[in-house]
């Protein structure tokens, strides 16, 4: 499970720089200054949450359910709230109604909260 963390939180920072560079540059051109926002929160959930699990995939040896439900809360949180955001923001680029995906916006959001809960029960197990 350490592995994995650390693999998506490598994979999603990259992303994110990628995913901004792009919304910087080349998307100004074509999304709605809306559209461009939405987009912009998207990358900066996608880093700030690649930034989470570097420092747990570091921190944390994942042995415990706990451990590795957050893990998972953040990394499936993080996948269904940022992606959904990049592609409801490029739906009328791709041409496409991707309108369905809404729900999953806040689904992702509510892992991602899940994520933080597991974190701050962590947090105090070891405190004590």
């Amino acid at each position: 499970m350490k592995q994995i963390v650390l693999i998506a939180a490598t994979i999603y920072g990259g992303l994110s720089v990628v995913l901004g560079a792009l919304g910087a540059h080349a998307l100004k051109k074509v999304l709605t200054e809306a559209q461009l926002q939405s987009f912009e929160v998207g990358v900066k959930y996608q880093m700030y949450h690649a930034i989470v699990l570097l420092v747990l995939g570091f921190f944390l040896s994942f042995d415990t359910r706990l451990q590795a439900i957050m893990g998972w809360s953040f990394i499936t949180g993080t996948l269904l709230f940022s992606f959904s955001i990049y592609f409801l923001s490029l739906q009328t680029v791709l041409g496409a109604n991707l309108k369905f995906l809404g729900p999953v916006t806040p689904l992702g959001g509510l892992l991602m909260i899940v994520g933080w809960c597991l974190l701050l029960v962590h947090v105090v197990k070891v405190i004590k």
